[in-house]
């Protein structure tokens, strides 16, 4: 971090739909050196309204907000906006809400048990340039990309129209492993695996897990084993 990044007072707008939540990070932000607080917002679409009006140097962001989420917020404020970072800071951690968060543009990822320390490194560190990872969240990273190294190429083009994670579902069915073994294996809840499911069910017309099974074998998604 440059010291100009550290010197410099970082105007912030805080969007988090619980009242409570909004109103208790605003005061703690208040109380931090270097921030600024310059509006709070009740969902992303206020969100976006607030950050062209005061064109501020941070959002921190909640993901789960009615009308219009974290992640969307997040994309349409880097379009349009290119000079406000966003960190977010929200209470999940999970691969389904970690990842499309940072495609979206987020340069920083908190929970919500950071304190204030963390907060302030958050903030100047992407004004630098730099990502503001809380260390639980870089450690997901590594093991994300050391998953990806150790994983078999996916197939260039999903069948179906299924999504990347629908296919990856598809090929741990084939694989052997139950719901909450898959849910294990990507870090997302037993729900969240269920909802890819029933999307690639709808999708392809299955019926049952046999049927993916065989499914994923005829389209090529996985081989036979040798022997």
């Amino acid at each position: 971090m440059t010291e100009e990044a550290e010197r410099k007072t970082a105007r912030v707008v805080v969007a988090d739909d619980q009242t409570v939540v909004r109103e208790g990070i605003v005061m703690l932000l208040g109380l931090l050196p270097g921030i600024e607080v310059v509006g709070a917002a009740g969902d992303g679409e206020e969100a976006v309204r607030l950050v062209a009006e005061v064109a501020p140097d941070v959002v921190l962001m909640d993901l789960r907000m009615p009308r219009c989420d974290g992640v969307e917020a997040t994309r349409r404020i880097r379009a349009a906006h290119p000079g406000t970072q966003v960190v977010v800071l929200t209470t999940f951690a999970d691969d389904d809400s970690l990842f499309p968060a940072l495609a979206a543009g987020a340069r920083g990822y908190l929970t919500k048990d950071a304190d204030g320390d963390e907060i302030v490194r958050a903030v100047h560190s992407v004004l630098s340039g730099d990502a503001g990872l809380s260390p639980s969240i870089q450690r997901r990273l590594l093991e994300r990309l050391t998953e990806a190294d150790l994983r078999p190429a996916a197939p260039p083009e999903a069948p179906d129209g299924l999504t990347a994670r629908e296919t990856e579902v598809l090929i741990l069915i084939a694989d052997g492993l139950s719901n909450q073994e898959i849910a294990r294996k990507l870090h997302v809840s037993t729900a969240t695996v269920k909802t890819h499911i029933n999307n690639m069910f709808t999708k392809t017309g299955l019926k049952d897990r046999a049927q993916a099974v065989r499914y994923a074998y005829g389209k090529g998604l996985v081989r036979p084993p040798a022997g």
